[in-house]
Order: C-alpha cells, then structure tokens, then sequence
C-alpha cells in the first residue's frame, strides 16, 4: 500500500487538485471522493519548535503574557502574523490565564492529559488545513480548518469536531476542545459555524479573506469570507446616509447561520475524513485513492462551548450518517420547540421561567440590566462600570412606558432586578448582570441576532442598529485613523462592539452615535438607547423575525449517542433554566430508554471563565467550568475507548477561592471536587413525568 506522508502532502502547493478528478467517482464508496461543496483547500506544515499547531510558536509562555503578538509592519500584517495573533486572542479569550486562576498548574499547553505538568512549552507539530465551504453561491463561505498532529495514528484514528465558540472565527475553539483533541492525538476539525470574522468595510470596499489579509471586494471575489452583497449603487447609497459602517457576517449575510450550525460542523467532520483519507490511504490498481478511515472504524467526538456546544448537539441531532459517536457540550446555546412542555424545578419549586430562546432572554437583559445594575441589592457586584446617571434614566424610562411600576429610582432598579429573576435567571447571576452590560455582552448580541433572525441586509438596520467606527471624543461615527478590518480576524469576536468598531444607535435624537451615549427620542434622556432596546424587544412578535427564531430551535433527538452536558449555574449570558436544564428534560423526554445523556451543573461557575482572571470580583467568587470541561472530554474518551460508564446527572458543588477581589489566592483541586461515579441523593440531577428537577 503506497501512502503519503503529512508533511509530503503539506509540501504540494495546493490542495485543490487532490480529488478535483473524483467527481465522477461517487458512486464507488471505495473510492476517496472530495466533498462537492469544498473549496480550494491551503496545507501548512508546522514543525513544532518556531511554529505550531496549538501556540502558533509562542509555548505555554507567550499565551500567558498579556503582551499580544506584534506585527512586522502594523499596517500590512502577513498571514502568519494574523494566524499568531488570532491563536494568542482565542486561546485567551476562553480561558481565565492567571496562574493563580489555574492556567500552567491546571489546564494550559504545558499540562497532560493527566493533570500533569509534564508537557514544557505545549507546542504540537503538524499539519494546518484552511478551506471554504459554500455551495457554489460563494454567499455561504464557512470557514473550516483541520488540524492534523504529528502524533496521528491511522491505526487508530480519532476525530474531534470543535465548532467555534460565540461567533468567533476558525481558531474560536483551540484553547478549548481544540487543545485537548491534539493531545490526544487527534485530528481537529474546526469550523466557524457561518459566523467568525467575516466583515466588509463599506467605505472602501474592502473584505477578509478567510487566512485574515484583505482585499478589495472585487479582487477578493469568491474568496471572500464574507461580502455583504449590495450593488455599487447601494454601497453608495449607504456611504452616503450613514458613512463608516461595517456589515458582519452573523449579522448581515441574510442566511440565518444558526439554523446551520449542525449541518457545518457535520461537514467539517467529513472534510476531514476526506483529508485524512488523501493523506493515509493507499491507491487502488488505477492510481486512485482508496477510503481507509471511516465512521465505523474512526472515534469522533464533537465538543464545544457556548454556540459551539450548541453547534454539537444541532450536529448529533442531524447526524443522520453516523459520524459522531459521543458529544461534550458546555454551557451550550441551544433553543428548544416552542411549548416544549418541559418544566424545570429547582430545590423543588418551579422556576420562574423556562426554555425560552436566546432572543427572548437577550431583549429582555438589554432592557432592564443597565437599570438593574444601581440597585442597592447588587452593590457588590463586579466590574459594575455602568453610567449611574444614564441607568437612572432608563430606570425612568422603563416606569415611563410601563415596563416598571414602583416610583423611586432605588426601587425602580430593586424592581429591574427582579424583572431578571422573573424572566429566568437564577439568584447566582444578580451580581453579574452589572459588568455583563459593561462589557457589552448583552446589546450587541440583542441587536446581531435580530438582525440575523430577520435575514436583513446591512442597509436595512433592525430597530435603527448598525456598526461603525467611532470618534472617542464624541461617540459621532467616524473613519479610523486605522482600519480594524486589518485585525479583525485575529481579534474580532464576530459581534460588535469588537476591536474598534461600536454599536451605533442611528435613530438616536440627534443623529446617530454610540449606543451608550444615545439619547431616545421618546424620552428626551441619555437612557442607553431605550427607544432601541424597547423596539428590539417588541420585534420579539414580528413574524419575519419569529419564523428566523422558529428555524434554530432544535428537536431534542440526540439518536441515543452518549453526550456530556454541563453549564455553570451561575451562567448570566446563557441561563440554564433556558437552555441546559430543559434541554436535558427535552432529550430525555424524545429519546426515551435509549437516551444517555447525562447533565452536570456547576455551582460557583459562569460562562466567561476569561473574566476570572480579568474582572476583580470575580476570582474570589468563581471556578473555570473549563477545569470540568477538560473532565467530561477525557472521561467520555474513556466510555467510548474502554467503556467507562458515564456518570450520573449531578449537580458538583465547589468552592470559591475567596480573598481579595483581585487578588484572590490561587486554585487547588480542593477547590474543585471532580465530577463523580456516583453523586449523593441530593445532588442527582432527575428527570420524570416532564419535569426536570434539579437540587437546591
């Protein structure tokens, strides 16, 4: 059998050719053929000492440092330099990075399988596969990579499926999943989901390519990651009304990528069949390659957090071939059916509220959250940068059109606060609401997904939102002294506020400016663009936008493959009385006998483990859900390699490390009991008669 080595295939100069004369070929299941929506495929070979798959060369040291990758020339970053700094921004992005946090003593490059400190810098030799997925439009272009480490053995081979978190771009999961897949050997097939850092600067022209350097739109072409499709007279038309803006793939490509998310990663897992097959697989009498690994003969786990780990079970639910044999899915953003009929009780009350989808909770925490954040009862809470005089006013607002009742600004935000609780979230999140709104965690994502779920086009901005450069001094959009789109892929998270382009209310009494500095023409007040977050809110009955809704809800029917599931219960983004808790009721309840879906709930964890190390307030008083994440990976390896049974639904009750905000003492295991065998009684996770009863 004649087989080419990895690096004897990365040294060809294109993939393109390999399998471009199998189309033919088909029908012959023996025969290697290239998927048909595949698009010119780049490999890279890294050595594993001045460059890699894992650290992009810069070890388990250079992640750690704050200090970010810098550029040969600032202004013309070569894509090697993107590549570098896109792996230091994800890798950080995921994880809390203080040693005291756990990073280099728990988790990180340097740390085995094990838990050991065994691994020295972490960098990982092998091969980097890039391509574009689309199906001839050249309007879907999703991002797919495959990572292939040296340490692959055929004879034994394994796939990991890491779809990106967030809306984050192709290197979105590799200090997650990623990370761990390599360790073990496998190859890791990424992908961003329809989403990442596709973006189009309108004032130029000028779109990313999927390896991170930009062009202008017509020299791009199909290549583009992302462009917004308007006319030239539209363009200008758009230049002109409202100059400086930015159109983003998850916003503004009209496809509703969500409702792909299963369908991408999925393909993303067949892509690498394909690649590895080009690689490992013998030829048959006509010089043609063979199929060697396949389904049955290859492990493939698919794992992922946040829309990733919603991405994963989208991906089980439609796995109609049999591609995946277990799932690993973390804090996962996931809507279920409308009138699922699952209840959820908690210490054996029902709460407030339930499954209900990301819209409904987003425009929901966009209303009352800046309000909420000056309640007396949230005091404490972290990272509270919030504008008090400009949250008095949307307090204000709020009881001006009717959505708060009491009279005083101190019990209109007590009364906001509880507004959140009612809508879902449990107590653990009051004191994070603050520093969510902070961070622009929450308009943002309000203001993408309405758009994404209407299909609208950039020129079309929903409730008046779009994204633009900004003047510091004014908040008034402008053209930047630099263009972010020259590193947007390296440190773009796909949803703006990112790098330097804002969120700009453009119906703002005024004109147009930054959200957070907008006055609402109904009210006559700088309220945090109530007028916006109110329209946002009622477009939650618009049937277009509905039906974009109705399309990402998923069915429950995870076919019977074994799957991990696990969310902090403190999670503010994405509560877990809307997404894990019912979800695992949900799966339960279609799958019946034949589910094996355990679900294991973490106290003292939230869903941006990053802000542990970043945000005082919050290493005193949380754990990374990543040390549990890292848990369920290795001990669903060992159910499906040795038949380890998977642990019962349980509820894992830690311990805050405590201290100093900012200054908290660092991490043991003592902090972190491990998932167990065999949870006590009271901590059992149960589902029975359509309820989902979790402990207290």
């Amino acid at each position: 059998m004649r087989t080419r080595t990895p690096i004897a295939l990365a040294a060809a100069a294109t993939l393109a050719a390999l399998g471009s004369g199998c189309g033919s070929l088909s029908d012959d299941d023996d025969l290697n053929t290239r998927p048909s929506w595949l698009g010119s495929v780049s490999a890279a070979a890294y050595d594993g000492s001045s460059d890699d798959l894992l650290t992009a060369g810069l070890g388990k040291s250079g992640l750690g440092s704050a200090t970010a990758p810098t550029f040969a020339t600032p202004t013309a970053p070569t894509a090697a330099e993107l590549r570098r700094l896109a792996i230091h921004t994800n890798y950080r992005a995921l994880a809390d990075m203080t040693a005291n946090g756990g990073y280099g003593r728990l988790y990180g490059p340097n740390i085995d399988l094990a838990g050991n400190d065994t691994l020295g810098e972490g960098r990982i030799a092998g091969i980097e596969y890039r391509a574009l997925m689309d199906d001839g439009s050249g309007r879907d272009n999703v991002g797919v990579m495959v990572q292939v480490p040296a340490s692959f053995n055929p004879d034994a081979p394994c796939i990991v499926a890491a779809p990106s978190s967030g809306s984050r771009g192709i290197y979105g999961a590799i200090g997650t999943t990623g990370e761990w897949g390599l360790k073990r050997g496998c190859a890791v097939a990424y992908t961003d989901k329809g989403t990442g850092s596709g973006a189009h600067e309108l004032s130029t022209d000028t779109v990313i390519r999927l390896d991170g350097t930009t062009a202008s739109a017509t020299a791009a072409g199909s290549t583009a990651h992302f462009n917004a499709g308007l006319s030239t007279a539209e363009r200008t038309a758009v230049n002109t009304t409202r100059p400086n803006r930015y159109a983003f793939k998850h916003a503004h490509s009209q496809r509703n990528p969500e409702k792909d998310w299963g369908l991408w990663t999925l393909r993303s897992i067949q892509t690498a069949f394909w690649l590895l097959n080009e690689t490992y697989a013998g030829l048959d009498a006509k010089d043609r390659r063979k199929v060697r690994l396949r389904p049955d003969n290859t492990l493939v786990i698919a794992a992922s957090v946040s829309n990733g780990g919603g991405a994963v079970l989208a991906a089980a639910e439609q796995d109609s071939g049999g591609l995946i044999d277990g799932i690993v899915a973390t804090e996962p953003q996931v809507s279920l059916p409308a009138n699922a009929g699952i209840a959820v009780r908690r210490g054996g009350m029902a709460v407030s509220a339930s499954g209900r989808p990301l819209y409904d909770y987003f425009t929901t925490a966009s209303l009352y959250q800046p309000c909420a954040a000056i309640a007396a009862s949230n005091a404490a809470s972290p990272f509270n940068t919030v504008n008090a005089t400009r949250a008095a006013n949307r307090c204000a607002s709020l009881k001006g059109a009717g959505l708060l009742s009491t009279t005083t600004t101190a019990e209109q935000a007590e009364e906001a606060r509880q507004k959140l609780r009612d809508a879902g979230w449990e107590a653990e999140s009051d004191l994070l609401h603050a520093s969510h709104w902070a961070t622009n965690a929450t308009a943002g994502v309000a203001a993408t997904y309405a758009q994404a779920y209407s299909r609208a086009r950039v020129d079309a901005a929903v409730c008046g939102y779009s994204f633009a450069t900004v003047a510091a001094a004014t908040g008034l959009p402008a053209a930047a002294a630099t263009s972010p789109m020259t590193t947007l892929f390296s440190i773009g998270n796909g949803v703006p506020p990112t790098s330097t382009v804002a969120l700009i209310a453009d119906n703002a009494q005024g004109g147009a400016i930054n959200y957070l500095l907008a006055r609402s023409a109904s009210t006559n007040t700088e309220d945090l663009d109530f007028d916006g977050a109110k329209c946002l809110r009622d477009k939650l009955s618009d049937a277009t936008l509905a039906a974009g809704i109705d399309a990402v809800r998923r069915s429950g029917r995870l076919q019977g493959k074994p799957t991990l599931m696990l969310h902090g219960r403190a999670d503010t983004l994405v509560p877990v009385n809307h997404s894990s808790r019912p979800y695992f009721g949900l799966s339960r309840q279609v799958d019946g006998s034949a589910s094996r879906l355990s679900y294991i709930e973490v106290t003292h964890a939230q869903h941006f483990d990053a802000f542990i190390g970043l945000l005082p307030g919050y290493d005193t008083r949380f754990v990374p859900l990543h040390h549990y994440n890292l848990q369920a990976l290795n001990w669903m390896w060992d159910h499906l390699r040795s038949g380890k049974a998977l642990p019962p639904s349980q509820v894992v009750r830690t311990t805050p490390r405590g201290g100093t905000a900012g200054s908290a003492p660092a991490i043991t295991t003592a902090h972190l009991p491990a998932i167990s065998a065999s949870p006590a009684s009271a901590d059992q996770i149960d589902f029975a008669a359509g309820t989902v009863s979790v402990p207290d």
